[in-house]
Order: C-alpha cells, then sequence, then structure tokens
C-alpha cells in the first residue's frame, strides 16, 4: 500500500492539507501526518518514498498515483532549499510525525536528557555555556550564563519559562517548531529544569497560535513519565504585543496586567511570583537538546560566524 506523507502544520492546513489528505486516503492509501518541511510556497506538498509534488489540490491525486503529474519536484532532500542548508533545531522537520514518541527517539529524542541525568548540574551549565548558545529571541544574551545565574540564586522555587509569544510581524519559527518538533522544546525546557534546580515550567504562548497549543498540550500529556519530577504547563496568552518582553510576560503568567518591569530586579534573580526564573525563547531551548546530547558544545559553538 502507498504511504503518502502530508504536513499537518498550521499554513499546510490553512492551504488545504486536510482535503488532499482525505483525497489520497480515499484512493486507498495510508496517509501520515507529519512536520513541514519548511517549504511553504509548495504547500499542501505530498511525499511518496522521498519524492515530492506541490502545490497539490484534491484533483492532483491520480495523476501523483499514476506519475503524470506536472507538480513533481523530484527527491525532496536534494531540493535547492533543502541541499544547501545545515539543520539542526529543525533537523526533523518534514521527517517525523509531530506527537510520535517513537520517530522522536528513532531520530535522537531525550539522548540529551538521558545524558543530562548524570552530570553535575555545573557541568550542564557549563556545557551550554561553552556552545555559545545565546538567547534566540533577538537579545542575543548567552544562555548559559542566564542558567548559572539562576542556579546559584537563593530560593526554594525555582523557574523556567519558555518564551513562545512570537508577535513580530512574519514570524514563525517557534510556531514551526511547536507544532513539528513539540518534544524536542519540552526536552530541553527538562533539562533547562535539571541545570537549575526547577521542577516546573511554562510555555507562554500566544493565543493566534491554537495548532501549537494543542500539539504541545498533546505532547506534554503524552510524555509526563520522561520528564519527570519535572513539570510543565502550557498558559496561552491574550494576544498583547507587550507581553514578548519578559517581564511583561511574568506579569501576565501571574494573572496582573501585562506591564514592563522595571530592572533591577533581574527574573534570573526575582522573576516568576518572586522566584529565580529562567525566560528563554523556543528556539533557545529547543537547541540545547543538541548540545547535550553527545557533549557537542566544541561543535555547536564552531558553526556561525563569531559569536
Amino acid at each position: 500500500m502507498t504511504v503518502v506523507r502530508i504536513s499537518d502544520d498550521a499554513l499546510a492546513l490553512a492551504c488545504g492539507a486536510d482535503a488532499v489528505a482525505a483525497a489520497f486516503a480515499d484512493a486507498g492509501c495510508t496517509v501520515e501526518r507529519v512536520s513541514s518541511w519548511g517549504m511553504h510556497w509548495l504547500e499542501p506538498m505530498v511525499e511518496i518514498d522521498g519524492m515530492g509534488w506541490g502545490p497539490v489540490v484534491p484533483g492532483d491525486v491520480a495523476a501523483i498515483l499514476t506519475g503524470d503529474s506536472r507538480k513533481a519536484i523530484g527527491c525532496i532532500a536534494d531540493h535547492p532549499f533543502i541541499v544547501r542548508q545545515q539543520r539542526l533545531t529543525f533537523a526533523r522537520a518534514g521527517k517525523t510525525r509531530p506527537l510520535s514518541q517513537n520517530d522522536y527517539s528513532a531520530t535522537g529524542g531525550w539522548k540529551g536528557l538521558n545524558r543530562a541525568r548524570h552530570l553535575p548540574r555545573a557541568q550542564i551549565i557549563d556545557e551550554v555555556i561553552a556552545s555559545g548558545l545565546r538567547g534566540r529571541g533577538g537579545a542575543g544574551f548567552p544562555a548559559g550564563v542566564k542558567w548559572r545565574t539562576v542556579a546559584e540564586a537563593p530560593g526554594e522555587r525555582k523557574y523556567v519559562v519558555c518564551n513562545a509569544d512570537e508577535g513580530d510581524s512574519g514570524t514563525f519559527a517557534d510556531r514551526m517548531l511547536m507544532e513539528g518538533d513539540p518534544y524536542a522544546l519540552i526536552e530541553g525546557m527538562a533539562i533547562a529544569g535539571l541545570a537549575v534546580g526547577a521542577c516546573k515550567g511554562f510555555i507562554y504562548v500566544r493565543s493566534e497560535y491554537p495548532h501549537a497549543i494543542a500539539k504541545l498540550r498533546a505532547a506534554i500529556a503524552g510524555c509526563p513519565w520522561v520528564i519527570a519530577p519535572f513539570e510543565i504547563e502550557v498558559r496561552v496568552g491574550a494576544g498583547a504585543y507587550v507581553c514578548g518582553e519578559e517581564t511583561s510576560l511574568l506579569n501576565s503568567l501571574e494573572g496582573r496586567r501585562g506591564e514592563v518591569r522595571a530592572k533591577p530586579p533581574l527574573p534570573a534573580i526575582e522573576g516568576l511570583f518572586g522566584c529565580p526564573t529562567v525566560v528563554n525563547n523556543v528556539l533557545t531551548l529547543a537547541a540545547v537538546p543538541h548540545i547535550l546530547a553527545e557533549g557537542g558544545s566544541a561543535t555547536y559553538a564552531a558553526l556561525g560566524l563569531d559569536r
């Protein structure tokens, strides 16, 4: 039986991916809903045995199955858009089913967390510092330095907060990660919690991302025993642009008006509910499993330009 892979990314859905999937199912095919490769201009894109077609409408199904479609794009992995990229955070994009733990584990998932559990907390932080990982939300502050500040701050309770309030116009990388590879974010948060001594984390997602919210909640519900004793809760923002700023976000999490707090104190010292708090962007936290998985801090530090 022909296995057809079609993205269930929000953009693919908006372009009619569900109707295309239903048409292939009616034609007797097995349909797998996977993450998006990121070639949005080709959505809905169809993949069969590594070969791609797009953008596809239900009326194209017969021609694709008989090999007569003019929408063929060849081997997806060899597409000019893909072949020139070196993907780490998005290494699973287009290749795995977002909520399949089997797919996640088979592609290196949970290796970073499993290794981190056998390391002293200080060594986890040292490896993140050595990697050169900086805040991917725009500020560019060294992530490991922030973690070390929280780890060394006095306090019985500490938190990890993921800033997923991706409010800037035309941005969608956080959404793609949360919808397509939610376990990577969960694993990164669990590693952060282990490193700084936090028992709970919050993902603050903008309300305009209903598909990401649903994926995250389903993924969290499906792996509590994997990340235990760390606990993660998804909180939905009300669409206020200012809550993309970390202190406004913390106010909103506390049920208060989303307004910027004066600094000092820094959130790392006095953050959520007055406790030391790590606040990192989605892509920052999702990069952590790769860094910890094979002790690859030096490899990660060698990527990119300058710092």
